[in-house]
């Protein structure tokens, strides 16, 4: 017999079909905007923007804008997670939705630094924050969703979902990047650089169409009574009195996730162009080439979690993460196209999507229903701010600053990054939440779960 997603006896209705693609293009939205914002910081903002006499200074400017929009992230995790507990899901993620997605494409609008002088990288910072602050919600949110149509059989290919829209997200924008630097450099620098970003104004439109038609999840209408009599200070309130474990455990896996993930996608293609010489559709194509392989991968990786541990596939990923930290920059320096391609297929195809796949899931169930939106959302945001932000302009600052140009202190913050998935991965609050909620633990008799019930009340 199949548990419902309230843990009763009846099996679970089938999700509706607007389920799944309300999911995907969120996310395939905010990483369209994301990685798209990231490459035009390493390839065309800092001439743009912030012209100086120095290349290298001007890049590590815009890479700067690039960490800007995590600092709004921790505050738009907050109070939208805290929305969803209360609200629900799905009007936070129409809400994301239409912030992320006008955000970017009026970027795509911004004059030049030559034409309106500073007012340009201020504009651009402003809306970098509020990009930063929409798309703050949309994976929590997403995750949560997904997680909450599963049954205890499907959690991983339903919570691959985000994940498979973040790659077709990333697909788009590296497809969208490589065409438009594949013209020349004065196609790219003039008026190039804009059209994928004023194309976000059109993805917000079929975004919200689909969301409209998305209902409530059937976990969230059972605690919806509750929920809107709650101040959000009462959820924030709760879910940092009951469940601060889950919080730190999200923060360490999602860190060391989003160390990896931003420094393999975007430091990379600046290290290529900016100390290599490599040309700028090499790293990018590459990138499209690892989303293809991501959007394969995702699900199957998704299918493998619901047959052996979440836990085991996600540590399994930092392992090989740790494994190619280092040998990563020796296939790098040698500046053959076939050698790049191959290892941003295996870094961002394969390995990061291990983890980001196991991590949705696992990250999930740390929280009950009541404060899962705002648990997710706290615990990624705040740790993806610091790590995600700050990771590629620590490492391009490190590269920069280093007289040999030596990479030994990247490879020792991906390594690290990669250790700190594995320490959270080791303090799983599963059990502690279902005996809250009168679950049946995994490996525990029915009383057991009571027992465990009554304990921790």
């Amino acid at each position: 017999m199949t548990l419902g997603p309230a843990g009763t006896g009846s099996a679970p209705p089938q999700p509706p079909k607007s389920v799944g693609p309300a999911v995907v293009i969120g996310t395939t939205l905010e990483w369209f905007d994301f990685y798209l914002y990231a490459s035009m910081a390493a390839l065309v903002f800092g001439k743009i923007f912030f012209p100086s006499g120095n290349s290298a200074l001007s890049t590590l400017a815009a890479f700067a804008t690039f960490a800007v929009g995590f600092l709004a992230r921790p505050l738009g995790g907050v109070l939208f997670g805290a929305l969803g507990d209360r609200i629900g899901r799905k009007a936070v993620l129409s809400l994301s939705l239409l912030i992320m997605g006008i955000a970017s494409g009026l970027i795509g609008l911004l004059p030049p630094y030559a034409s309106i002088g500073i007012a340009a990288p201020i504009l651009l910072v402003v809306l970098r924050i509020l990009q930063g602050f929409g798309a703050s919600a949309e994976l929590g949110s997403a995750i949560t969703v997904a997680y909450e149509y599963a049954d205890e059989k499907t959690k991983g290919r339903y919570a691959a979902l985000p994940a498979l829209g973040a790659q077709i997200g990333l697909l788009a924008a590296s497809l969208a990047v490589t065409a438009v630097t594949s013209f020349g450099d004065e196609f790219l620098h003039s008026w190039g650089w804009r059209i994928p970003f004023i194309a976000s104004f059109a993805l917000v439109g079929v975004g919200w169409w689909i969301r409209r038609s998305m209902p409530e999840t059937p976990e969230f209408e059972q605690v919806a009574a509750d929920a809107r009599n709650r101040k959000g200070i009462h959820v924030l309130r709760d879910l940092v009195r009951s469940d601060w474990r889950g919080l730190l455990v999200v923060a360490a896996i999602y860190g060391g996730y989003a160390a990896i993930s931003y420094t393999f996608k975007t430091f990379s293609l600046s290290y290529l162009t900016e100390f290599q010489g490599v040309a700028a559709n090499v790293g990018s194509f590459g990138i499209t080439l690892a989303s293809i392989v991501a959007i394969v991968s995702v699900p199957l990786i998704g299918r493998l979690c619901d047959r052996i541990s979440i836990r085991r596939v996600m540590v399994f990923g930092a392992i090989g993460v740790l494994a190619l930290a280092f040998p990563m920059f020796w296939v790098l320096d040698t500046g053959r196209p076939g050698y790049i391609w191959a290892l941003l297929m295996l870094a961002t195809g394969v390995l990061a999507p291990v983890i980001i796949v196991a991590s949705s899931a696992f990250m999930a169930q740390q929280f009950p229903t009541e404060v899962r939106s705002s648990g997710i959302g706290a615990g990624r945001e705040i740790s993806g701010a610091v790590a995600g932000g700050l990771a590629p302009l620590a490492a391009l600052a490190m590269v920069t600053m280093s007289p040999s140009h030596s990479t030994w202190g990247v490879s020792v913050l991906i390594a690290a990054s990669a250790l700190l998935v594995i320490l959270g991965a080791l303090f799983d609050q599963k059990r502690r939440v279902d005996s809250r909620s009168g679950k049946n633990p995994a490996g525990t008799r029915p009383d057991e779960g009571v027992a465990n019930r009554v304990s921790a009340d």
